[in-house]
């Protein structure tokens, strides 16, 4: 974290998560399912049971081409309605690179129509020209068309950050008023793939993953559908240049602060708003910016990036070389815990006022967990008994109770404990909402650094 100058250019941040809809989206979650090992699902069965008729494959692909969701194809009584009909997005990028073959796989076993690329097809334009021309469609008069749209499932081949990109895209059916929202399953490709343990979906790909995808896909037509909740975070700052702002924000004109939030020192006359939405968790400090430099490392040198193991690996090593061990806050070392810059604001579930939170002094990464998983299948909020909870006003933490759990890492040591489940982060609050009314930044030109 860089260190703000001593000319008095520090400024002022705001970040407001806004808890939203249980029922904005669905994600799938394996439960009580028989040993999906022993049985064995043949291609014919398995497309029968998932694969659309050939006249929507083509109406949706091309509607997707043209960006457009008219369609002139017209529907007829011989066509079965697949009775889970599956749409899968593929991130190449993924699974240590064996994206492309394992989209070819995908492709074999159910069509080339339902299968998308996501350098090539983006979720958004899938919702907004591929559901659509199946919307149009049920509209005059396609009962097939209509019966696919309301039973569709998708399917995401990829690690948390493209099962995020594809979940906040789905988003938008509800706010456009485009129900139902299809149910979301995971082929785990990433490094952590926290959102894919917490669904019961896996930690990894296996080795053997031709054999394993034609499971994972019948797995995806028949497994029960959880909820999950989604958290909007609204960023606001003075005017500026965010330096490689993350694709998940973007901006918007509405930078509207909660009046009852109190704020410390005097609004910026002009000021930039970012707004976006996590699943996973959200986090500030040290634990951000490693993840922050690794991001940037894998894509300056993607060769690195060849799968699961060498990326925690390079993670592991990046986090002790940007200070979790030894700081490098020499010159400023009020830096070295977050309580020096920033104050913490919180919502509890049965308050709608603003409590001041303390930040404990020794915390350097403050995290905002929405899951049971973090850094790779960890539980760093722990399994706290009965009376803890109690004594703390805590209720036991669950992925769509609309709550987030706040917790603290101190430092290398602690946080290295905390992974291997030795102890627990330090906890700090359960909320309804949290606010973060200050954050000293740092004015490098016209760009802002944490």
């Amino acid at each position: 974290m860089d260190s703000p100058s001593s000319s008095g250019d520090s400024l002022t941040a705001r970040m407001i998560p806004r808890h939203s809809s249980l029922d904005s989206f669905g994600a799938m979650k394996v439960v009580q399912l028989v040993n999906l090992a022993s049985i064995r699902v043949s291609k014919a069965e398995l497309r029968q049971r998932v694969m659309l008729p050939k006249y929507l494959r083509l109406a949706i692909r091309d509607c997707i081409l043209r960006k457009d969701d008219s369609s002139p194809a017209s529907s007829s009584s011989s066509y079965l309605t697949p009775e889970v009909p599956l749409m899968v997005f593929v991130n190449p990028k993924s699974g240590g690179r064996q994206g492309p073959l394992i989209k070819e796989r995908l492709q074999n076993l159910i069509s080339e129509e339902q299968v998308f690329d996501l350098t090539e097809v983006k979720p958004n334009e899938f919702i907004r020209y591929g559901l659509g021309c199946l919307e149009v469609l049920a509209a005059r008069g396609d009962e097939c068309a209509k019966e696919i749209r309301e039973r569709m499932r998708i399917v995401v081949a990829g690690g948390d950050g493209t099962v995020g990109w594809v979940l906040g895209c789905l988003g938008e059916l509800n706010v456009q008023n485009r129900q139902p929202v299809p149910p979301v399953s995971i082929m785990p490709l990433g490094t952590g793939n926290d959102l894919s343990r917490s669904f019961g979906w896996g930690g990894s790909f296996p080795f053997a993953w031709k054999s394993a995808i034609k499971r994972t896909l019948y797995r995806a037509s028949i497994a029960p559908v959880s909820r999950l909740d989604s958290w909007n975070i609204l960023i606001t700052m003075p005017s500026g240049e965010i330096e490689d702002p993350p694709y998940s924000l973007k901006t918007t004109q509405e930078c509207i602060i909660d009046q009852s939030l109190e704020i410390e020192g005097e609004l910026p006359p002009s000021r930039n708003g970012y707004e976006g939405v996590f699943y996973n968790y959200f986090s500030i400090g040290m634990d951000a910016q490693v993840a922050y430099g690794f991001h940037h490392l894998r894509n300056e040198k993607p060769n690195l990036a060849n799968g699961p193991i060498a990326n925690k690996i390079i993670y592991s090593g990046y986090g002790c070389s940007q200070g979790w061990f030894m700081t490098h806050c020499t010159n400023d070392p009020g830096l070295r815990g977050l309580k020096n810059i920033m104050t913490l604001h919180i919502k509890k579930l049965d308050s709608s006022e603003w409590e001041k939170v303390p930040v404990p002094k020794s915390v350097r990464a403050v995290v905002a967990l929405n899951l049971h998983s973090y850094g790779s299948g960890r539980n760093p909020w722990g399994n706290l008994k009965q009376d803890y909870l109690e004594k703390r006003g805590f209720v036991e933490a669950q992925a769509d109770d609309g709550l987030l759990e706040i917790f603290g890492l101190k430092q290398g040591w602690h946080a290295s404990f905390v992974m291997v489940e030795l102890i627990s982060a330090k906890h700090i609050a359960q909320v309804l909402l949290f606010g973060i009314a200050r954050i000293r930044l740092v004015r490098t030109g016209s760009i802002f650094r944490l």
